[in-house]
C-alpha cells in the first residue's frame, strides 16, 4: 500500500524569489489531532500556576535572546526585512513575555468584589479568572514572531495551550521559535501548523477562542464563523493610519517620525502612517523635510540598508496600483514611485497634491508609500482623519501638547500618539485595539491582555452561619418582605449604604 506525502509549500525569499524551504501543509485532521493533545496537557499547564509557568516564559526568553542571530537571519530570509526591522522583532518582543511573565500572579489572583446592596450583603463575592484550555491565533505575514509572542506571551502566563496558524508566506521564523519552547523541555502546551485559508479555518473549528490577525475581510469571515459557534473572537484588522501636522509642529520631528512611521518595515505595518494631513501654513516646509529623509534611505538586502523588501508580489501590485490611480487623477510623485525588476522591492514614495477621492487616501495600502494632504486647518485636518472606515491609530504633531491631547479625544481610533509613532505598541500596559473596522477587542492593556484569556467566575459564599432552610437571606413571609422594604428605604434616605460600605 501507497502513502501519498502531503502537499507542501514552497516558501520563498522575497528579495529575489529563491525558494529557501518546501514545508508540509497540515489538513484539518492533522489540526484536529494537535488540538486534542494540547487539551491533554493544558490541565497540567493550568494546575502548576502562575508562577511555575513564568519560570518557563522566562527560560524561553533566554532561548530566543540566545538565537537572535539565528532568528535574525531567518526572518530576513522569509521576509525581505532590513535588519533593523528585523532585530525589532527578535529582541524588542521579548519585553512581551518579560511584563506577562513578571505579572501573571498578580493579574490572575481572585479578587474580592464589594457587595452592590443588602441583598448580596451576607455573602462574600469573589471574581476568578479560568483559562480557555485552547487558544489559536493566526498570525500575518508582517510580523511573525512580534505579533505571536504579543498573544501567545500573555496566553501561557494564563494558563493556555496555544495552536498558532502562521501565514502560510512566512511559516519558518514562528515555527522555529516554537521549536526553542521544546527545545528548552517546557511542556508541550505550545504547536505550530502550516496552510493557508483551510487550515486556518480548521484552527476556529478546535480551539476555544480565536486571536485573529489580518485583513478587514477575512476576519469578517472568521467572526461570522466565531458568532456560529458562540466562540470568542479578538481581532486586529486593517488601518489607514493618519497623521496631523498642525503649525505648531516641530518639523523636523515630524518629517522624521512621520518617515518612519510609513516606511518602517517596507510600510507593511498595521499601524503604519499611511496618509497625511498637513494644514497651509507649513505644507510647503514639510513636503520638503519628508523628500529629503526618503531620499537619504537605502534600500535593498544589505546589513546596512534602511529598507527592505516587501513580502508578497501581491502586496507590491497593490502599492503600484494605489499609487498609479493617484497619478492618474492628478497627484505628484516627488519621490520613488517604482518597483524594482528584480525582487519584492518598492521605492519609498511620496504623493502630493492628493485627496480622498483617491485609493491611496481611503484604501489600505500597507506598503512604503507616504501621501500628503493640503488642509486649511486642524477642523479639516479632523474631520478627514475621521473620514474612513478604519480607526486603528493615528499621530498629532504640535508643540502644545494640551491641543495635541484635546485633538485626541476628537479621532475615532483605538490609540493616538502625539508627537510620535508606533509609541503605544511598546506601553504594555496601554491597550492596542481597533476601532470600526479595524477590529474587535483589544491586545495587551496590562492585566486585561492577560485576562482576555480567561474566563470570569463568580463564586458566592455565606460570612455568616445559615441558620435556616431558606436558600438565601431574604425573607419569603409577607411580614418579612414588608419589613425589608423599610430597611431598603432607611438606607435609601439615611446614607446606610455607605456607612456599610456597600
Amino acid at each position: 500500500m501507497t502513502v501519498s506525502s502531503p502537499p507542501t509549500l514552497d516558501i520563498r525569499r522575497p528579495a529575489d524569489g529563491a525558494v529557501l524551504r518546501s514545508v508540509p501543509i497540515d489538513d484539518k485532521h492533522r489540526v484536529a489531532a494537535l488540538a486534542e493533545d494540547l487539551r491533554s496537557a493544558q490541565q497540567a499547564w493550568q494546575a502548576i500556576g502562575p508562577a511555575a509557568r513564568a519560570t518557563w516564559l522566562r527560560r524561553w526568553r533566554t532561548w530566543i535572546l540566545e538565537h537572535t542571530d539565528e532568528l535574525t537571519d531567518l526572518l530576513i530570509s522569509e521576509t525581505g526585512k532590513a535588519r533593523p526591522d528585523a532585530l525589532v522583532e527578535t529582541t524588542a518582543s521579548c519585553e512581551f513575555i518579560s511584563y506577562y511573565a513578571d505579572h501573571a500572579k498578580e493579574f490572575l489572583a481572585p479578587e474580592r468584589v464589594a457587595s452592590g446592596g443588602l441583598l448580596s450583603l451576607p455573602k462574600r463575592l469573589t471574581r476568578s479568572y479560568r483559562p480557555y484550555p485552547l487558544v489559536g491565533l493566526v498570525i500575518p505575514w508582517n510580523f511573525p514572531i512580534t505579533l505571536f509572542l504579543m498573544d501567545a506571551a500573555p496566553a501561557l502566563a494564563a494558563g493556555c495551550a496555544v495552536l498558532t496558524k502562521s501565514s502560510e508566506m512566512t511559516p519558518l521564523t514562528c515555527a522555529r521559535v516554537i521549536e526553542g519552547w521544546h527545545e528548552i523541555g517546557a511542556p508541550p502546551v505550545l504547536r505550530h501548523v502550516v496552510g493557508a485559508g483551510d487550515t486556518g479555518a480548521a484552527v476556529v473549528e478546535a480551539v476555544d477562542f480565536v486571536q485573529f490577525t489580518g485583513s478587514t475581510a477575512t476576519g469578517r469571515r472568521v467572526a461570522a464563523r466565531c458568532a456560529e459557534l458562540l466562540k470568542p473572537v479578538s481581532l486586529e484588522l486593517g488601518g489607514k493610519d493618519a497623521a496631523i501636522v498642525l503649525e505648531d509642529a516641530d518639523l523636523d520631528r515630524a518629517a522624521h517620525g512621520i518617515v518612519w512611521g510609513g516606511i518602517f518595515n517596507s510600510g507593511q505595518v498595521c499601524i503604519s502612517v499611511e496618509r497625511v494631513y498637513a494644514v497651509e501654513a507649513v505644507y510647503d516646509e514639510l513636503v520638503r523635510k519628508v523628500a529629503a529623509v526618503l531620499q537619504s534611505l537605502k534600500q535593498g538586502a544589505g546589513a546596512r540598508d534602511d529598507v527592505g523588501a516587501m513580502v508578497t508580489l501581491d502586496q507590491v501590485d497593490t502599492v503600484e496600483r494605489h499609487v498609479r490611480d493617484a497619478q492618474k487623477s492628478g497627484a505628484r510623485v516627488l519621490v520613488g514611485g517604482k518597483r524594482a525588476s528584480r525582487g519584492n522591492y518598492y521605492a519609498p514614495t511620496l504623493l502630493v497634491d492628493v485627496d480622498h477621492t483617491m485609493s491611496c487616501m481611503t484604501e489600505e495600502t500597507f506598503g512604503p508609500t507616504l501621501p500628503i494632504m493640503r488642509v486649511a486647518d486642524e477642523a479639516e485636518a479632523i474631520a478627514l482623519a475621521n473620514d474612513s472606515e478604519y480607526g486603528l491609530s493615528a499621530s498629532v504633531w504640535t508643540r502644545d501638547v494640551a491641543r495635541g491631547r484635546r485633538i485626541a479625544d476628537q479621532l475615532d481610533v483605538g490609540a493616538v500618539n502625539i508627537n510620535d509613532v508606533f509609541s503605544n505598541l511598546f506601553a504594555v500596559g496601554l491597550p492596542h485595539s481597533g476601532w470600526k473596522a479595524s477590529g474587535l477587542g483589544a491586545r495587551l492593556g496590562g492585566a486585561q491582555g492577560l485576562r482576555k484569556y480567561c474566563r470570569v467566575q463568580a463564586i458566592t459564599e455565606p460570612r455568616i452561619p445559615i441558620t435556616t432552610k431558606e436558600l438565601t437571606w431574604y425573607p419569603y413571609s409577607a411580614r418579612r418582605t414588608a419589613i425589608a422594604g423599610r430597611v431598603l428605604r432607611l438606607a435609601a434616605g439615611r446614607g446606610l449604604r455607605q456607612r456599610l460600605g456597600l
